[in-house]
């Protein structure tokens, strides 16, 4: 007899034995939709300052989007990689003209980006006759929870029971010069330096823009990989196709996913001439990576993108939210920052504040905290002025009565 399916439809949250037990979650779920609102299976509305963590670029429901992937889906879903698949051209030579890189691979996550960047690193280094190839990463980054992945984030947290992780990393902090090249002095195995445009997980730490240029011209004089992860930063949400091009430079290897998709799962690593014929046939593969279904949501989220201005928007409503978080929370005893651009904002509190992520959604607002001090906003890039206004509304007078009640 086959075990009874929980139905999501009704007024009530489903638990189930069923489900592994690896998520924190919320006592919510989600029915629907529509623009930056979701509604749960009880009717209560949310505005979605969230994204699906930084994934819903177009909100939900958008009504270009929708009918573009009900056509698709209608034609084909999946066909695997032994076969050409015409809208990987057609996403790849979208990629490369908004990147200025020239070729693309395609996968279904961030995680399978970012593992497809360190095997690319590794190959990179064997070509050149390098045995152990070292990659450079950071304090507080995280590239994902594969066992490699996971070794290249910064979080002992999260990496804790996973030993022996795997071994070829040098880290070093964020944004000094210096330190990254006396932790690769005289070693002649580095192949790469890896790091987030803006660390996300991580707590919105972004990278200083000289610091971005001065990785790059290390880089270049030193025959490395420059490898920016712009998987939760990329694809609009500071206001420019790619978070790194706020300082003027091109990597040779940039893993994408999350944005990319509007909800759709897909990953692509985007690379140029230095890593372009590292992978040959046989090197690396995916049997979902560039499915029609994926490219086809890769295409038409930056279509209509491109079309309803939303890198503008990104840049607009991101300025008008980070002004009014600064001025109803200038002067709050516990607040000691407040990071980002566009619409990647981090708002660092002096105390752990997780408690504000079930106090917003009771409250009716989506956010999520990381880093345990940091309240992120990632919302998708369609908000507007009015409901950056509500997110500020409901937001700042919670953190205010928090801190006050750990004070």
């Amino acid at each position: 007899m086959n075990a009874a399916v929980p139905n999501l439809t009704t007024a009530t949250v489903p638990t189930s034995p069923h489900v592994m037990n690896t998520y924190g979650r919320l006592p919510i779920a989600m029915s629907h939709g529509q623009g930056s609102r979701v509604w749960d299976v009880n009717g209560k509305c949310y505005l979605d300052a969230l994204g699906g963590i930084a994934v819903n670029t177009l909100g939900h429901g958008h009504p270009k989007l929708v009918p573009a992937l009900q056509d698709q889906i209608a034609k084909l879903i999946h066909t695997s990689n032994y076969y050409h698949v015409p809208g990987q051209e057609a996403l790849a030579a979208k990629l490369v003209a908004l990147s200025g890189l020239t070729n693309v691979f395609f996968c279904s996550t961030g995680l399978e980006a970012n593992e497809a960047a360190l095997k690319l690193a590794r190959k990179f280094g064997h070509d050149k006759g390098i045995e152990r190839p070292e990659i450079v990463v950071y304090e507080k980054a995280f590239h994902g929870r594969s066992i490699a992945t996971l070794s290249a984030t910064g979080n002992p947290k999260v990496q804790a029971g996973f030993g022996p992780l795997v071994e070829g990393f040098i880290r070093v902090p964020i944004n000094n010069i210096d330190q990254l090249k006396a932790a690769t002095a005289n070693n002649p195995n580095v192949v790469a330096v890896f790091f987030e445009a803006i660390q996300g997980e991580g707590g919105v730490n972004p990278m200083h823009m000289d610091y971005l240029r001065d990785v790059r011209a290390l880089c270049d004089e030193r025959g490395w990989l420059l490898m920016i992860d712009e998987v939760q930063c990329g694809m609009g949400r500071t206001g420019k196709w790619f978070a790194h091009q706020w300082a003027g430079i091109q990597p040779d290897v940039m893993p994408l996913a999350k944005g990319l998709g509007s909800g759709v799962p897909i990953g692509a690593v985007v690379v140029g001439p230095k890593a372009a014929t590292i992978f040959q046939p046989g090197n690396h593969g995916t049997t979902f990576g560039g499915n029609p279904l994926a490219m086809r949501a890769g295409i038409e989220t930056i279509r209509i993108m491109e079309e309803d201005g939303l890198i503008d928007n990104a840049v607009r409503v991101g300025g008008h939210l980070k002004a009014a978080l600064a001025r109803e929370l200038a002067g709050v005893d516990g607040v000691k920052e407040i990071r980002g651009m566009g619409l990647m904002l981090g708002i660092d509190l002096s105390k752990p504040c997780g408690a504000l992520v079930q106090r917003c959604a009771d409250a009716g607002l989506l956010v999520s905290v990381t880093a345990d001090t940091v309240v992120r906003l990632v919302p998708p890039l369609i908000l507007t002025i009015a409901e950056a206004d509500e997110v500020v509304a409901i937001l700042c007078p919670l953190i205010k009565q928090l801190l006050v009640e750990t004070a």
